[in-house]
């Protein structure tokens, strides 16, 4: 690109929190590539697969001490170190699209608390995405929360734990290796997982065939930041390029494992194997009253974390969102 002709040339080290093959470590790869090719050749990241240098949940502190440049990871695995990370990363329930969590950061206030929130420990917020929307999967028929009573589940500890809970089901901690012997072997009834598509592609919903689709209990923000110093060193139109790049990674990502869920989902049909589960509006209203119990008790433990409650819900109300 000729607007970088006079311009050093940049390299930087980045590590992801998605293992080498997967679907969403893919994307992110595309994203590197993208930004090689739009500064010819002039900015170049090596994008590292989860575990390369440090634990998936230590990336915050490597970049903050320069030991990686970088990280694309789930916000919600700093949230040991404020709470805010953790509701602003997946407030339980809040979505029920990509394009609502995306519009909230980029234009409803989410981003600048995404930055002051990295920029104390001395990170700079590029932008966000997002794998999507997360399915669940079900050994028995689940079409509104009074059938989560009793239901025995896989879910990863913490908000979404609590909410499962506070529903009356009885949640599970299991990794994430043992969740189809789990399921097949009817220790859990149901599980807290992925997107639909990588759902069937690891053979889930033949074991558990009434997925509820399209999810909306759960949509990980996954940040794209940078050491603050290494950002500040930059040119400006080398920064504008890293956003605009992530912006276009975002959409990218987000129709690309939209569109890979219609088409696992339309195969899973075809097979005849399946019953999808669709809650309705007042099911899923029901669902987000209980994840705003626990937004409400998360907000109480750090002064950020009420921001980010103070600002999540304001937006939602706008957007009568928020029942």
């Amino acid at each position: 690109m000729a607007g970088f002709a006079n311009a050093q040339d940049y390299s930087f080290r980045f590590q992801s929190s998605d293992p080498a093959g997967n679907p969403n470590f893919e994307y992110q790869k595309g994203w590197t590539d993208l930004v090689k090719e739009r500064s010819d050749g002039k900015v170049q990241i090596e994008l590292l697969p989860v575990g390369s240098v440090v634990e998936y949940n230590e990336t915050l502190d490597a970049v903050a001490a320069g030991i990686l440049d970088g990280q694309i990871c789930d916000s919600s695995y700093w949230a040991g170190k404020d709470p805010a990370f953790g509701l602003i990363a997946n407030p339980v329930g809040a979505w029920s699209d990509p394009a609502q969590m995306i519009d909230f950061v980029e234009n409803g206030g989410g981003k600048e608390i995404m930055q002051d929130l990295l920029g104390s420990y001395g990170l700079h917020f590029i932008g966000v995405s997002t794998p999507g929307l997360e399915a669940f999967v079900s050994r028995v028929p689940l079409d509104g929360v009074d059938d989560l009573k009793g239901l025995k589940m896989r879910s990863p500890e913490g908000p979404i734990a609590n909410v499962f809970a506070a529903a009356g089901a009885s949640p599970v901690n299991l990794p994430s290796a043992e969740v189809f012997t789990s399921l097949d072997k009817g220790v859990v009834d149901a599980a807290d997982y992925s997107v639909f598509s990588v759902n069937q592609q690891q053979g889930l919903n033949d074991i558990a065939p009434n997925p509820v689709y399209p999810g909306f209990h759960s949509l990980p923000l996954v940040e794209v930041s940078m050491n603050q110093g290494k950002w500040d060193a930059l040119p400006d139109d080398i920064k504008t390029m890293l956003e605009e790049t992530v912006k276009e990674f975002q959409k990218t990502q987000i129709e690309g494992n939209k569109a890979a869920d219609l088409k696992a989902v339309e195969e899973a049909k075809a097979g005849g194997k399946i019953t999808i589960h669709d809650w309705s509006e007042e099911e899923r209203a029901k669902f987000r009253q209980l994840g705003q119990a626990e937004w409400e008790t998360i907000a109480k433990q750090s002064p950020q974390a009420q921001k980010v409650y103070d600002t999540l819900t304001a937006y939602l109300k706008e957007k009568n969102l928020l029942q």
